[in-house]
């Protein structure tokens, strides 16, 4: 699946790095090493901590830790220092420092990625699951590898593509935290006492995004905030006979979908308050444009939509829109409601004739980049807790929120890197994409390091499924986006 990298001449191309070599270089590393490494990783549940409160005694993300840290120390980079730091009560981070090999430069790159993992999930291919890797058509199958245990790797990988060369590179940081599938709650402290160690971040690299194909190499530029938490709505303090009850006794889930009526539509999904929504910027929507064009119907059909026989014909579940750019921008720009969880309901097997107390969802709210996450949830609360019908009672209890992001303006020699590396190991432009998720970080990076370009990049392309089952790790384009990197860390000036 590792084909030549094209032969062709860019006007300006980026100086100094070998692009032919790198590659040859980093697939070696992949191929002979790192495969190996991000295997072992997978069979390690280390859960992030909302989803394993006794990750300290159970000691997985301890394990993963000590194994990146123990393999970045052993690649004898150049320089290298590393120190696994633990601040009382929080979960540990990586961080390592690369002195500069170009004269004069007093700038630093920053790169960023994280070990902790989501829970297993359920409906895994019968020969996969979420803690047995396998590697398949170049595909490596598990939990993490993907979002993104790759990531510690990938960059050393890289570092040491511009070594091989002998290419002059800026100062190098490396934050590596383990709380991100959480919030990343842990990492402002973290932030704050490594301030001074960090130093003046010019360049970010954070490999814990999203691709939108396999074809080019992808620049995150915007980011969804999230809010999560538990609504819970109780009428009786034990389950009672709903023959006896029913028709009096008001039903707690025919309350939560009251209340929830005031915050979607639930005939549309667009959410009602308009302080959750944003204007999408020209800039986004132009690309948004730019990037349907590319990806057109594949925006949508690349998601495994339940299908059935009727009639002679097979008839697929319909996203909620066909146009490529809505599309765009209803997983970028606009605010969605996803109930992630529920309790309160007994199993099929389990549940006879008997009116339940109480229900309980765990809602996951995503809104626009430029919402601010400590005023939604305020927001979110009252909405959800305020008025309850027939005063039942009605809590919502936040498991907190992070803002989103939208990327600052790119500067010459960034986007110019970025398009000559998507052409030298790619073949096609750098496209520009938003994405769903959240990483805290990026928000707490840009109010940081107001000047710093952002080169937030991932393997999470069409069907690789983070968070889901069946979650993979495209490993031809994880080689190409290392050599990537290491393109644009040596295009950077200064």
């Amino acid at each position: 699946m590792n084909a030549p990298v094209p032969t062709f001449q860019r006007e300006n191309p980026a100086p100094l790095l070998n692009a032919g070599q790198a590659l040859s270089q980093v697939t070696a590393q992949w191929d002979g090493d790192i495969l190996r490494q991000l295997t072992d990783y997978i069979a390690v549940p280390a859960k992030s901590p909302t989803f394993d409160a006794d990750w300290a005694q159970h000691g997985f993300i301890d394990t993963v830790v000590r194994n990146a840290a123990a393999w970045v120390e052993a690649q004898k980079v150049e320089g290298l220092t590393l120190e696994i730091v633990r601040l009382e009560g929080r979960t540990p981070v990586i961080f390592f420092e690369i002195p500069a090999t170009r004269a004069g430069s007093t700038q630093t790159v920053l790169m960023y990625g994280h070990l902790d993992k989501q829970p297993e999930f359920s409906g895994w291919r019968s020969d996969l699951g979420p803690w047995t890797p396998k590697y398949e058509d170049g595909l490596l199958y598990g939990r993490g590898g993907a979002d993104d245990g790759y990531a510690v790797y990938a960059s050393i990988a890289a570092v040491q593509a511009l070594k091989a060369q002998n290419v002059p590179h800026p100062r190098i940081v490396g934050l590596i935290e383990t709380c991100e599938e959480s919030g990343s709650y842990d990492l402002l402290p973290y932030v704050d006492a490594l301030r001074d160690r960090l130093g003046d971040v010019a360049l970010v690299v954070c490999l814990d995004s999203g691709a939108g194909n396999y074809d080019q190499l992808w620049l995150t530029t915007s980011l969804r905030g999230n809010a999560a938490g538990v609504l819970k709505v109780e009428v009786l303090t034990e389950g009672v006979h709903s023959g006896d009850a029913s028709g009096l006794v008001p039903s707690s889930f025919r309350i939560m979908r009251h209340v929830l009526d005031r915050l979607e539509d639930s005939a549309t999904g667009r959410l009602l308050p308009a302080s959750f929504h944003c204007e999408v910027p020209a800039e986004r929507l132009a690309q948004a444009r730019a990037t349907a064009a590319i990806l057109g119907d594949e925006i949508y059909k690349r998601f495994p939509w339940a299908h059935y026989d009727c009639e002679g014909s097979t008839l697929f579940a319909l996203p909620t829109t066909t146009d490529p750019v809505e599309a765009l921008l209803n997983r970028t720009w606009r605010p969605t409601l996803s109930v992630t969880g529920a309790e309160g309901f007994p199993s099929f097997r389990d549940a006879g004739n008997v009116l339940r107390p109480y229900t309980a969802f765990k809602l996951s709210l995503r809104f626009p980049p430029l919402i601010d996450a400590s005023v939604a949830v305020r927001e979110l609360k009252t909405l959800l807790e305020d008025n309850a019908p027939y005063q039942a009672k009605v809590t919502f209890e936040s498991h907190g929120g992070a803002s989103g992001w939208n990327a600052p303006g790119t500067v010459p020699w960034f986007e110019q890197a970025l398009d000559d590396a998507s052409h030298n190991f790619f073949g096609a432009p750098c496209g520009t994409i938003g994405q769903g998720g959240t990483i805290p970080l990026m928000g707490l990076l840009a109010k940081g390091f107001p000047k710093a370009q952002m080169m937030v990049c991932g393997v999470l392309g069409p069907r690789s499924n983070a968070h889901g089952p069946n979650e993979f790790l495209h490993v031809p384009y994880a080689k190409r986006l290392t050599a990537a990197v290491a393109q644009v860390m040596a295009s950077m000036p200064g």
